[in-house]
Order: structure tokens, then sequence, then C-alpha cells
């Protein structure tokens, strides 16, 4: 038997003439190669098939900017696009709820666990989201799109670029039509790329006048805000609004030569004075869910931020709170005394008791009401800070391990070690800093009301006099002022410092809305703003989408890298 590998050939019997055709050799292929080379090209084919059903979930970098020339191929464009945005809402606001409720399964009758994860994946909250996204996407793209056919007399100029140094060079994608898109490259890397490697290492952006921009993002914004819950809408428009700001600052200051050190740091220790502020002297600025956390972080009970709150804002004594602190199972002996002498002095035993202009009266709440589990306020520091970063420590290392796991599964199977001490370095350093902030913020409220006590009491006992009672008590008021509970929130926000670089602009950009929603509220209660009424988070929503969008499509750099890979992945260059 011949081998298998050995070329066939046939030739022409003796006696016979070869035809023209036949005058060369026939070689046949081998059937073990031709088997090969049909793998190949099937392999080839699944891995484009594969690339193709990646990108309808996940866009690459460099897609190429989509030319359209008339209102029929505007419609197509904007309809593709707003359904692969809805499915992709929908499937990511699935995912989360039946994570929520796999967290909770365990606490729920096993005959409503069933109902709880189909109501996580087909629930009402989830049509709502996908409805959102996917008629924000399809209107912004046909708006974007349409608004130079419809005006075509103030159209983009065709002016000459100049070819990049990445162009010059042959390392640039070839664009067939330069002027209509622009071009932001990421930080340049020494190594030399294809084209097809180095198109997934910049962003291309359909180059727009910015009012069409704004306007799409207004209109697409404010209508696709309509689907969801009106209890939602104020959190999404906030977190809108202060990303449309983000951009439009960090536009404005790059264009204008402005820098601000740890700006993101200022930001965030800004917001959070006003809204440790809004929690002890107006909690009704804030919403309940976020003062519950708030409270729960802090590690202080409910009664003595309602004594505090009583005795600043309205000048009177909840005594009912205090009763209910001195009801605790875990509160101290001491800590019992110092209450009930307080409870003696606002509420004398005696009717016919007189006050004693030699005694000092608190218009605070009490250390011993703050913490009324530990005696000396020494020992609360290190307490609190244990106790938050306890409490902290599963939150955030969520945070830290879940997405590189998911998002970037190459890196982690590759050097699945680094990123597990990576994230787990990460998850200490957030907890960290909340413990901080905790400890900044409670050592210094107790320090500062024990100051007071001592300076007033100075000045009400003429026996203990000494230079400090020269002191005017209006000067000495300032420590349980008002505006001292926003500087020792602003204070804590220092605390940023220990997070790393990165995550400091997320966090600030976080807690901004709540400082803003705070602040309007106060001012609007003052009359100093106007009333928004229904239709506030509505318009909150357009300015901000707006701002958002203008940024996106011309200066996309100038975006966060958070808000620009969303974009991009739901919006696409146009």
């Amino acid at each position: 038997m011949e081998n298998e590998n050995t070329p066939l050939t046939t030739a022409p019997a003796s006696g016979m003439s070869t035809p023209a055709y036949e005058s060369e050799r026939l070689t046949f292929t081998p059937r073990r190669a031709m088997a090969s080379f049909d793998n190949l090209v099937a392999l080839a084919n699944h891995q484009e098939r594969l690339r193709e059903a990646r990108k309808m979930v996940w866009r690459d970098r460099g897609e190429p900017v989509a030319e359209l020339d008339n209102l029929k191929a505007c419609l197509e464009h904007a309809a593709k696009g707003g359904f692969r945005s809805a499915t992709l809402g929908f499937n990511i606001r699935a995912c989360i709820n039946l994570v929520l409720a796999l967290i909770r399964l365990n606490r729920v009758p096993k005959n409503h666990r069933f109902a709880l994860i189909r109501h996580a994946i087909f629930g009402l909250d989830t049509w709502r989201f996908a409805a959102m996204f996917g008629t924000f996407t399809g209107l912004y793209k046909f708006l974007i799109n349409a608004l130079p056919i419809l005006i075509p007399a103030i159209n983009p100029k065709k002016t000459e670029e100049k070819p990049s140094a990445n162009r010059r060079r042959g390392r640039g994608p070839s664009l067939d039509n330069p002027t209509s898109m622009v071009e932001v490259a990421l930080p340049e890397h020494k190594a030399r790329l294809s084209l097809s490697a180095h198109a997934q290492m910049i962003f291309l952006r359909k180059k727009t006048r910015r009012w069409h921009a704004a306007l799409a993002g207004a209109l697409a914004g404010g209508l696709a805000i309509m689907w969801e819950k009106r209890s939602r809408r104020g959190i999404i428009a906030q977190q809108l609004f202060v990303r449309g700001l983000q951009g439009t600052y960090n536009s404005f200051s790059t264009k204008h030569n402005i820098h601000i050190p740890h700006g993101d740091v200022l930001v965030f220790a800004l917001a959070c004075g006003q809204i440790m502020f809004a929690f002890l002297i107006r909690p009704d600025t804030l919403p309940r869910s976020y003062r519950n956390w708030i409270g729960e972080a802090a590690k202080v009970p409910r009664q003595c931020v309602d004594i505090n709150h009583g005795l600043v804002r309205e000048n009177q004594f909840d005594v009912r709170s205090l009763d209910q602190l001195c009801a605790r199972a875990d509160i101290t002996p001491a800590n019992l005394t110092d209450l009930m002498n307080v409870r003696e002095l606002f509420y004398p035993a005696s009717a016919s008791a007189t006050r004693d202009p030699s005694t000092y009266y608190p218009k605070y709440a009490p250390c011993s009401a703050v913490h009324p589990a530990l005696t000396s306020c020494k020992a609360v520091p290190l307490d609190r800070f244990f106790a938050v970063f306890k409490w902290m420590l599963p939150i955030y290392g969520a945070l830290h391990f879940i997405p590189p796991i998911l998002f970037k599964s190459k890196t982690f199977v590759n050097n699945p070690r680094r990123v597990m001490i990576r994230a787990g370095l990460g998850s200490i350093r957030s907890s960290a800093f909340l413990g901080v902030f905790v400890v900044i913020y409670q050592t210094l409220f107790c320090y500062k009301h024990y100051l007071h006590r001592n300076l007033t009491e100075l000045k009400l006992k003429p026996s203990h006099a000494t230079a400090l009672a020269a002191i005017p008590q209006s000067t000495i008021d300032i420590l349980i002022s008002k505006g001292s509970f926003w500087l020792l929130g602003f204070a804590a926000g220092l605390a940023l410092f220990i997070e790393e670089k990165r995550r400091r602009g997320e966090l600030a950009m976080y807690v901004l809305p709540k400082g803003l929603e705070s602040l309007w509220v106060a001012a609007r209660g003052k009359g100093l703003v106007f009333k928004t009424g229904k239709w506030g988070e509505t318009l909150l929503t357009t300015i901000g989408m707006a701002m958002v969008m203008s940024t996106y499509q011309n200066d996309p750099q100038h975006l966060s890298g958070l808000v620009r890979r969303i974009l991009y992945q739901f919006i696409g260059p146009n």
C-alpha cells in the first residue's frame, strides 16, 4: 500500500499519445493536508462569526463612523442602535437584579423563591431600564445624524486637516473622510502596531456642531428618563448632571489652562461638608435611605441625631430619644449617669427648681449619646475604625474583586495572583478610607464640644478664671454653631487622600449630587431658588445630557473613563 502522504501521479500508457492538457503531471493534494486546510478554513469562519457576535454585545474601539446621507439611512441606523442598547440594558439590569435577589434568597420562603428570581429578571424595572436606554440611543443616533441633513446650511465646515504623526508614519487607520470625524488618540506607544491593533487604541467620533450634540442629547435624555419610575428619576438626573458638569469643566479648564491641585478631593470634601451638615441639622434635605445609610456607617444611634437636631436647630430637648438611649442594653454605667444628669438639667424633678446661671447647659448631643457603649472619648477612634472597616470590607471587596474577574478575564487567567492581590489591597484601602472618615468626624465632634464646655465653664465660674476666660463667649460659641458641623464634614472628606488616585474622581462624582440636592432643597425652602415641580428631574436630565453628549461627541477625553466607556458601548461613534 502506498504511503498516504506520497503525491499521487498518473502517467500515460505505453504507445498512447499524451493530450496537450495532460502534458504536465497532475498532482493530487493528500487527504490529510486537505483535511487540515478545511479545518483552518472552518476555524477562521468560526472566529469571524464569534467576532461578529461579540460586536453585538461589546463594541471595539476604532469602529468607523457611519456615513449617512438620507433620513431613511438615519432611521435604520437609529433603530439598530436602539434595539442593541435596549437588549444590552435589559441584560445588565437583569443581571444586577438577579445578583441582589440571590444575596437575600435564603431569607425568602422557599415557595416564593422562584417568583423572586422571575421578577428580578423579567420584572417591570428591567423593562423600564431597557426602554430608557433603547429610547435614548435610538433618538440620539437619529437626531445627531439627521440634523446636518435637515439643516444643511449650517453643516460643519469642511476644513483641511493636517495628517497626524501617526498617519504620516503609516500607523493610523486610513479614514475615507477625515474631515467628518475626530480622532482622539490614547498615549502613544513605542512599539510599532498594525492598523487593526492601532484602531483598537483610538476613539473615533463624528465631528458635529456642538449644539447638534447638545440638542440631540437634551431631547433624547429628557424623553428617555420618562420611562423610569419617579422615585428613581432624581437619582439618575443628579448623576447625569454632575457628569455633564465634570466634562464641561474639564473641557473649559483644558482650553484655558486652568488646573486646581487635588480638585477631586476638594469637590469631595465640599460635598461631604454639606451632606454631614444636612444629616445633623437639616435631615429633611436628604433622602431617607441615604440618611439611614450614613447613620449605619457612622455607628451613631438614631436617637443621638434626633437630640442634636432638636438642641441645635429648634432649641428643644428631645427627652423621649434620651429615655430610649438610657434603655439600651449596651450603655455603660458612666454614660447612663451622665445622660440622667442631662435630663435632670432640662427637666428637674422639682417643679420649683430654677436654672442655675453657673451651670453649663449643653446645646448639642452629649458625648455619652454619641457613643453610649464607650465611656471615654479616647476609645472611640479605634473602635469606630475597626467597626466601619469590618462592615465595609465585604462591600468594597465585591466592588474590587468582581469587575476584574468578569471584565478582564484574560488578565485574570494569565496572572490570577496579581489580580487577587491588587483587588485585596484595593478593598483594604477603600475600607480604611471610610473608617478614617468616620474617625475624623466623630473625634472632632467630641473634641469641639469638650473644648466649648471647658471654655464656657471658665467664664461661668470666676474662681477658676484664667487667661482663657477673656475669650468672648460669642467666639467660643462658634464651636457649637451650625457652620461648625459643616466644617467637620469638610475635614472628614480629606480622608479621600487614602483612596487610590484613580478612584477619587468617581467617589467625588458620587457624593456631589447628594450635596447639591441638599443645598438646592435648603435654598428652595428659603425662597432663594425657583420651584421645579414634578418636571424638575426631567429638566435636570435634559440639561445634564446636553452637556454630556456635547462633550462626548467632540471632546470625549474630557469625560471620565467610566462614562466614556459606557457611552461608547451604547452610542458608538455616532
